[in-house]
């Protein structure tokens, strides 16, 4: 049986918003009647990353390695994940959700290394300590982040993906949730992207688009409401620019369809045909050297 639609908003409430953990639960058990189902309820829907794991870190169709280095002035922390297989293939940026770097993101990671892109997730954290275990303590810093030092870590990332050897010095990116935003910041600010993929990802400062240069694949979830309510006008403004971009609305899902570690917001199949749309449309865009 599917959740109380109140448990799942208000999940989302809780992951988007500064709602402490006690208010949250406070609010959980008066919907969910009793702190045991309140609790039943929070098993569906926080992460699970053991569970939810498509591919080994030890697969051995492909290698992986942390980096922590400084490219142009700036610190980049991140989880490196490329094909065995010699080839030249596109860079691929991986950019996580308001949670940071965890195991979820490392093994998306590694998905689009299976998909045969050098696919690099950076810890976005890294100004502030770098992700922290506790969720809760990880959401908590990235209202502290500065939004320039965002962009100037994509851009570095990028710079990373194009400058290797293995490599078209075609480059695009992939972000999720908060990380979906900043893909679309990252596409105002950095000419030198390719392609960029928004899943369920806030629109950018619309005065902005104009600079786009990327092609754009956004992917949003029916019921995020919120999102889907601010598209038509970045739809407008991406019009207006001449942007090359798809948007896409997947019917009946939720916020955080693709993150497979929360059993009742994600959606198999429609996780599995935004991938695909999303390694089809970056291997078309970064694959020719």
């Amino acid at each position: 049986m599917a959740l109380d639609r109140r448990i799942v908003e208000l999940y989302d409430e809780y992951t988007h918003k500064p709602l402490d953990r006690r208010s949250f639960m406070n609010r959980l058990i008066a919907i969910a009647g009793s702190a045991a189902a309140a609790e039943a309820a929070l098993a569906l829907l926080e992460p699970n990353y053991a569970q939810a794991q498509q591919v080994a870190a030890d697969d051995a169709r492909i290698e992986s390695r942390r980096i922590d280095q400084t490219v142009g002035g700036v610190r980049l922390k991140g989880y490196l994940v490329t094909p065995k297989a010699q080839a030249k293939r596109g860079g691929v940026l991986v950019i996580h959700e308001n949670r940071g770097l965890n195991p979820h993101i490392e093994d998306v990671t590694r998905r689009a290394a299976l998909a045969g892109f050098s696919a690099l997730g950076v810890d976005f954290l890294t100004p502030l300590g770098g992700t922290p275990a506790d969720a809760d303590a990880a959401r908590a810093l990235f209202a502290q982040l500065k939004p320039e030092d965002v962009v100037a870590q994509g851009r570095a990332a990028l710079a990373f993906l194009k400058a290797r050897s293995d490599t078209t010095g075609k480059v695009g990116a992939v972000g999720f949730c908060w990380g979906g935003g900043a893909v679309n910041d990252l596409a105002v600010s950095a000419p030198e992207l390719n392609a960029g993929v928004v899943f369920y990802g806030r629109s950018p400062d619309l005065a902005k688009v104009p600079q786009i240069k990327a092609r754009l694949l956004i992917q949003q979830a029916a019921r995020d409401t919120r999102l889907v309510e601010s598209l038509p006008a970045y739809e407008a403004a991406l019009k207006a620019a001449g942007v090359n971009y798809q948007a896409i609305v997947y019917p009946d899902v939720d916020h955080a369809f693709h993150n497979d570690t929360s059993a009742e917001r994600y959606n198999a199949a429609a996780a599995k045909l935004a991938w695909e749309r999303t390694v089809a449309f970056l291997a078309a865009e970064t694959g020719a050297a």
